[in-house]
């Protein structure tokens, strides 16, 4: 089955859905998504939006504080324009619904680590569901948006597709195939403009707070598409993680840190001294670092967090959602017993490469959220950042979507079924989840907080085997969620590991035993892979 819309919207975080919203002003809208409408990392956010709200912060507190967190790599003008369009971003969700925390008349503002002053514009400690609610909201009860669910997006069509070659000069993107999942088929979406929101790719580490279907679909697309990729050796580890809350991992909010919670070793020893003075309020990538060190040092499976000390009323109050599942679910209180905590991969700052309007390299193509390497995060995000860029970037990509809707370009090309004609139904499904289960293990041990030469060599190694298997297996099979998930984390570990063997330095994110230091002569840069 062929669908023609004006826009295709790969995903349904804050990113997809935000810039649905605006596109549909312009044209006609398809989104595409691979579970339920409202499942997505968007979903999982507890801590907030940073934006500047309050006369006791600025414009300028707010950028250097980005570029600080970014260790030298975050893009100046990116960062500039995410933090002075945030706040009119922010209203616009106020505008159609968004319900965040007030104190009194005014936003109550938390803080979070790495952020000079309170900033964080939050709902509780649901505010991605929140987000999620409202936005949702405004896309279903308007009638230029479909939403397909139950949707995979398997191939970005291009070039190759229409006349059966890759093109020697530029690429341009006109839809993607797409699993129907409920009916067994792959579909062809036709549209004008692409836009991948497609999320992150946590799944790729064993221990995660990304849901399920977190499998780094956009970047994996669009790198066989040929789109420029970058900084994928980033990834964020969320520092406080509940120990063993299973897979997704529950996420223990920046913003109880914020409050005052305190970090102890296992015999109750405090140690965050010994690595920053900013203490608990340390950026992310320090923090989790701390936590790593001194599991391996002392031979730890976890850490605590310490709220006792904190007014129990108040806890209970500013982190219902956090309080009652670990109350409800683990049999945990949080304001009586030290909560065991541990690092999990949470975040990717590199993605498909686009400029501050979204464009990637590919015509046609635009990414937003997670997925996209706008440049504001550098080598490590700054809390709370995430969401106020998927905001600023979608809303500006809109804007040139406008413009290309305007145009009269030239007709959509005539572009022929999905062709699996060879391939057979298999029942060897024990191979998919073997090899998703060897991926996530080999990334955790040897591509996670600390690296090393040796560890990455080994990766890559026992990567390209994994990568090779699964491709023959594709080949032969008729396509399914499952599978293309795998091939997707196969594509996604390989890009971490290559971006990580070619930083040889320790910046952010990614900390390697056989360079200690950063070394701003060579890679004061961003890894970028053509």
């Amino acid at each position: 089955m062929t669908h023609r819309c004006d826009v295709l919207v790969i995903g349904t975080g804050i990113a997809g859905l935000s810039y649905a919203v605006h596109a549909a002003r312009f044209g006609s809208v398809a989104i595409v998504t691979k579970k339920e409408q409202a499942e997505s990392n968007t979903n999982y956010a507890q801590g907030g939006v940073a934006a500047v709200m309050s006369q006791l912060d600025s414009f300028s507190m707010h950028v250097e504080d980005t570029l600080a967190t970014g260790v030298g790599l975050s893009h100046r003008d990116a960062v500039e324009t995410m933090v002075r369009e945030g706040p009119d971003r922010l209203r616009d969700l106020i505008a159609i619904g968004a319900q965040f925390t007030y104190a009194g008349s005014q936003l109550d503002l938390g803080r979070e680590g790495g952020h000079s002053t309170n900033r964080i514009v939050h709902a509780h400690d649901f505010t991605g569901r929140e987000i999620e609610r409202a936005l949702l909201h405004a896309v279903t009860t308007n009638p230029r948006i479909t939403i397909f669910e139950n949707h995979v997006g398997l191939e970005l069509i291009t070039e190759h597709h229409v006349h059966g070659k890759r093109p020697d000069g530029p690429i341009h993107c006109w839809g993607a195939y797409v699993l129907n999942t409920e009916e067994r088929r792959v579909d062809t979406f036709l549209a004008r403009v692409v836009m991948l929101a497609t999320g992150g790719l946590g799944q790729v580490y064993l221990h995660t707070t990304n849901p399920p279907i977190a499998t780094g679909d956009g970047v994996a697309m669009a790198c066989r598409a040929g789109a420029t990729i970058g900084n994928m050796e980033f990834i964020q580890f969320h520092p406080t993680t509940l120990f063993n809350s299973g897979s997704p991992s529950f996420l223990i909010s920046e913003a109880v840190r914020g409050f005052g919670a305190v970090l102890r070793a296992a015999n109750g020893e405090e140690f965050m001294h010994q690595y920053d003075p900013r203490k608990e309020l340390a950026p992310r990538d320090i923090v989790a670092y701390a936590i790593d060190t001194e599991l391996k040092k002392r031979g730890d499976d976890h850490v605590l967090l310490d709220l006792r000390h904190l007014p129990a009323d108040q806890v209970r109050e500013k982190f219902p959602h956090i309080y009652n599942t670990c109350l409800e679910k683990y049999k945990l209180d949080i304001t009586r017993e030290p909560v065991p905590v541990v690092p999990a991969a949470h975040y990717s700052c590199g993605g498909v490469v686009t400029d501050i309007d979204g464009r990637t390299s590919i015509g046609g193509l635009f990414a937003a959220g997670e997925v996209s390497m706008t440049g504001v995060h550098g080598a490590n995000r700054l809390a709370s950042n995430s969401l106020l860029e998927a905001l600023v970037f979608s809303d500006r990509a809109c804007r040139v979507t406008a413009g290309l809707l305007q145009e009269k370009g030239d007709p959509l090309p005539d572009v022929g079924p999905w062709d699996d004609s060879g391939t057979l139904n298999s029942e060897e499904w024990i191979l998919i989840a073997h090899n998703r289960r060897e991926i996530q293990q080999i990334m955790w041990d040897y591509v996670g907080i600390v690296r090393s030469n040796l560890r990455l060599e080994r990766a890559l190694r026992r990567m390209e085997l994994i990568r090779e298997e699964v491709e023959d297996f594709y080949k032969r099979t008729r396509v399914t969620e499952g599978l293309i998930e795998l091939r997707n984390l196969a594509q996604c570990a390989t890009l971490v590991i290559r971006c990580a063997m070619l930083r040889k330095e320790s910046r952010g994110l990614h900390v390697t035993t056989d360079y200690r230091g950063r070394n701003d002569g060579e890679y004061q840069r961003d890894t970028i892979l053509p």
